[in-house]
Formats: structure tokens, C-alpha cells, sequence
């Protein structure tokens, strides 16, 4: 009974595809669905539906998705239509563009974000990329003021 009720889940949600903790893949995946990284990734990821980074997952590539959930490791840009959750411990070194970003205490964030409601990539009005700008300059003297 209970075995049959995620796997019924999982199927209304589409398929899940697993790179698993100990497996390292370098090249290009394409899938429907989600993606769920536990291992090592590095290469080109087709647009799944979601991307699932685990706690052990450490991906080096440019990502776009509908959603992504991020607790371990991500060194590349990442564009997502509808939300980016940055759990407790991940890390991410590069750019963010969504409409909806949660990011939860214990995070190391170093990068650009982008938000709002316009779908990304639909071309933003350039005083929101100034603002961004600006943040990484605010953040630039922050990290600078930490040294001193």
C-alpha cells in the first residue's frame, strides 16, 4: 500500500531521473520530468522540467528549468521560469534568474540575481540590470569590509 502511493505520485509528476551519490557524469543529459543530481555532473543538462541538486550533488554546468531545489552544490548560471529554493548548506557561484527565490538560512551565495515577474529571458528593462549591478557592488565593499 504504501510502496504504491509515491510511485502513483511520481508518475502523475512525471518521471525522475537519478545521478546518484558516487556516480560522476560528464557530458550531456536530456530528460522530461525531474532531474535529481546526487553525484557529480558536469556538461550540458536538457530543460527537465525541475532539477533537484541533493546535499552530496555538485553540478558544473548552465541550467534551465521550470524549478529548481538546490541543498548541495552548483558552479554555473541557472535561469528557472517559476522558483529557486537554496536549502540550508548549499552553494552557488553564479548568476540567478527567476521569479520566485527562497533562500534559507546557511546559504553561500556568489553570483547576480535576477527576479520579478516577467518570465526570464523575455528581455529585462535595463534599470533592473543596473540594480543587480549595484547589489554586487554593495556586496563587493560588504566582503571587503569583512577582511579588514
Amino acid at each position: 500500500m504504501f510502496g504504491k502511493e509515491p510511485e502513483n505520485q511520481a508518475v502523475a509528476g512525471g518521471q525522475t531521473s537519478i545521478i546518484a551519490q558516487g556516480c560522476k557524469f560528464d557530458g550531456t543529459v536530456q530528460v522530461g520530468g525531474t532531474l535529481r543530481i546526487e553525484g557529480e555532473f558536469k556538461g550540458t543538462i536538457g530543460r527537465p522540467e525541475s532539477l533537484v541538486i541533493g546535499k552530496t550533488g555538485v553540478v558544473h554546468a548552465d541550467v534551465k528549468v521550470k524549478n529548481a531545489i538546490i541543498g548541495g552544490q552548483l558552479f554555473g548560471n541557472i535561469i528557472a521560469e517559476n522558483k529557486i529554493e537554496l536549502q540550508s548548506g548549499s552553494h552557488v557561484e553564479g548568476d540567478i534568474k527567476t521569479k520566485r527565490l527562497v533562500i534559507d538560512e546557511g546559504v553561500f551565495f556568489e553570483g547576480n540575481c535576477s527576479m520579478g515577474a516577467k518570465a526570464p529571458g523575455a528581455g529585462s528593462p535595463a534599470p533592473s540590470s543596473s540594480s543587480s549591478s549595484s547589489s554586487l557592488g554593495a556586496k563587493q565593499t560588504h566582503h571587503e569590509a569583512i577582511k579588514k
